[in-house]
């Protein structure tokens, strides 16, 4: 059996739908199964157990023994959220719990990290593990990624496999449920349906023009290839980087949505919330060669043709993968 944490959410219910396309359909999914536009991401997918997040470890003491690997993906993952006791219990210490579990029973380990743990890039965003201690994160949930991968470093007991995914800008379908904390793309492709236009954050910097923020967005498909490769190669744990490794502008990604919706683009600027204002990354980019250099074979899809894939197959009828 292969356990998936986050089983409902954005990645993880596209991963399932992946190890079903394979012919793994022993899966078992961890989360909170009570939002209702959540589940909806499960439908149709094969799945042997549902288990609710509070109740798992107990389920995994007495079921070691069936399991396979497990995909840690399930997290507080809003970058707004302040409750540091409460980013600390979901994304740290629970964390670790899987963590002890998997050194215990011997499973192997794929766990979600975040781009968030960079912060302003200091020190760039090379996936080198010695710079980890010095990072800043911009946020308590940039700080809850950051405080399990720091453990994990110290650790001298690990599973006989693990690698930490580092994830930069993922996009994709099954984002449905994430609000304000949705892509960009998902964003653009609703503004620009309602009201034919596409409104952007302004910049308040002065060494980037409006619209020309850069990010490194990632399709989700990438991240799935990534997740199932890494579950045949089991060695060389470690860290990694998940991102496209190209930085790309904000206004990249809108005009490619306006092409694939085949609307005449509109773009204008707002403010960027003072919430976030002192949190914002003005750029990130993925340095890729870590994963390159243990044998990971696959090229990452444009932001073009990710945009154009997902606007066609999955936005415009409300698709999921």
């Amino acid at each position: 059996m292969i356990i998936v944490t986050g089983a409902c959410g954005f990645i993880g219910s596209c991963l399932i739908g992946k190890l079903n396309d394979l012919g793994f359909n022993e899966i078992i999914a961890v989360d909170d199964f009570t939002n209702e536009l959540k589940n909806k991401n499960l439908e149709s997918k094969k799945i042997k157990k549902r288990i609710d997040r509070d109740v798992f470890s107990e389920w995994l003491v007495i079921n070691y023994e069936l399991v396979e690997f497990i995909f840690h993906l399930g997290a507080r993952t809003n970058t707004a959220e302040f409750d540091e006791k409460l980013l600390s219990k979901m994304n740290t210490v629970y964390s670790k719990m899987i963590w002890n579990h998997c050194i215990d029973y011997q499973i192997p380990l794929v766990y979600a990290s975040s781009a968030a743990t960079y912060g302003l890039g200091e020190y760039g965003y090379n996936d080198d593990e010695s710079i980890i201690p010095n990072l800043m994160p911009l946020n308590p949930y940039g700080v809850s990624k950051n405080e399990f991968d720091k453990w994990v470093l110290k650790q001298d007991k690990q599973p006989f496999y693990w690698a930490g995914l580092k994830f930069f800008n993922v996009y994709g379908p099954n984002e449905y449920h994430k609000e304000r904390m949705a892509s960009v793309v998902f964003h653009a492709f609703n503004q620009i349906s309602e009201t034919g236009q596409m409104k952007l954050f302004r910049s308040h910097n002065p060494e980037f023009k409006d619209g020309e923020q850069m990010r490194d967005f990632i399709y989700v498909k990438d991240v799935l290839e990534v997740c199932i490769w890494l579950m045949h190669h089991r060695k060389n744990s470690g860290i990694y980087n998940l991102g496209s490794g190209q930085a790309r502008t904000f206004n990249d990604l809108v005009h490619s949505v306006f092409k694939a919706m085949d609307v005449n683009e509109s773009i204008s600027f707002i403010d960027t919330p003072e919430d976030i204002r002192d949190k914002y990354q003005y750029f990130t980019e993925a340095k890729m060669n870590k994963l390159k250099e243990i044998g990971y074979p696959n090229e990452f899809t444009s932001l073009e043709e990710g945009v154009k894939d997902y606007v066609s197959n999955y936005l415009l009828n409300q698709g999921r993968l």
